[in-house]
This record gives C-alpha cells, sequence and structure tokens, in this order.
C-alpha cells in the first residue's frame, strides 16, 4: 500500500529501458510508460481496498446466491454490487494516489512538453524554474481537477 514512487519508477524504468525486458516495445517516455506505473502504482490501494468492501458485506448474501443456483460470475457481480459504493471509494483512493504523483510520471515520462508532462511534473518543474505563480496556478487547476472528479463520483453515487 505505501509503495515509494520513485522506487516504482525504477523498477519500471529498468523493465522499459532499452535493455530491460520491455524495451523492444519502446514505451519508456511515452504516454503508455507513465500509464503502466501509474497503474502499478494504483493497484495496491484499489485491490486492497475491493477486498475489503467484498469481505465487509453480509456474509448471508453469498450463501443466498449459492442456495438460489447462481453462477460464480453472477455471485461475483451481485457481491461488487452491493459492495459499489466502498468499491467506488477505492477507485477514488487510487486515483488520488496518481493525481498526486510526480516520480513515475518524471521517471517514466521524462517531463517531455505537449507529449508527456502531467500537471504534477509541470508543477514541479515550474517551481524549480523560479515561475511560481504558473505553478500556483498549475496546483490550483490539479484541485479544480480533483474536486470535479469527487464531485461527479459523489453525485453517482448519490444517484442525481
Amino acid at each position: 500500500m505505501a509503495l515509494p514512487t520513485v522506487v516504482v519508477g525504477l523498477f519500471f524504468y529498468a523493465l522499459l529501458s532499452r535493455r530491460g525486458i520491455f524495451g523492444d516495445f519502446g514505451l519508456l517516455y511515452t504516454p503508455w510508460g507513465v500509464i503502466i506505473g501509474e497503474l502499478f502504482l494504483a493497484l495496491p490501494i484499489v485491490v486492497n481496498y475491493t477486498i475489503s468492501a467484498v469481505q465487509g458485506t453480509d456474509k448471508r448474501l453469498l450463501l443466498t446466491c449459492k442456495s438460489l443456483g447462481a453462477s460464480a460470475i453472477q455471485e461475483a457481480s451481485i457481491i461488487l454490487k452491493e459492495a459499489r459504493f466502498a468499491v467506488m471509494a477505492a477507485v477514488v483512493a487510487g486515483f488520488g494516489r496518481i493525481i498526486a504523483e510526480v516520480g513515475v510520471a518524471m521517471m517514466l515520462g521524462g517531463n517531455i512538453k505537449g507529449f508527456t508532462r502531467t500537471m504534477t511534473t509541470a508543477i514541479a518543474l515550474e517551481t524549480s524554474k523560479g515561475e511560481f505563480e504558473l505553478g500556483l496556478a498549475l496546483g490550483i487547476l490539479l484541485l479544480a481537477v480533483a474536486f470535479g472528479v469527487n464531485g461527479a463520483l459523489y453525485k453517482i453515487q448519490k444517484g442525481k
């Protein structure tokens, strides 16, 4: 759950670099490389919270599904539907981990303007260049995106 982002970035850098196992795919310094790294960074959080959500459902639900002759896929579907709000919270937690992340994006994407630069890497770059106002503006925009996504998920959860 508490994977250091720079270590994840370093691990995937080794895998995606020319001498790495997946070097022939040319994914390093591409948006897909960043996506892969971010996915593996958020995956433990989403999986752990989802497992907790499923384990927190009423145990009688599974027994009821079995007694009514539900298939394994139907059982899983019903249990996930019952735990949907907690699973949505897991996805939001994973999104929060990704949206606040700099290490993986910087190492795997290279912060290439117009290609692999993310808002967090742009904030770090602009602030390090002394462009504090631009970094602050980007930070406010990033907060607006985060609040917007959370608000949208809240409305979905409430069914409005």
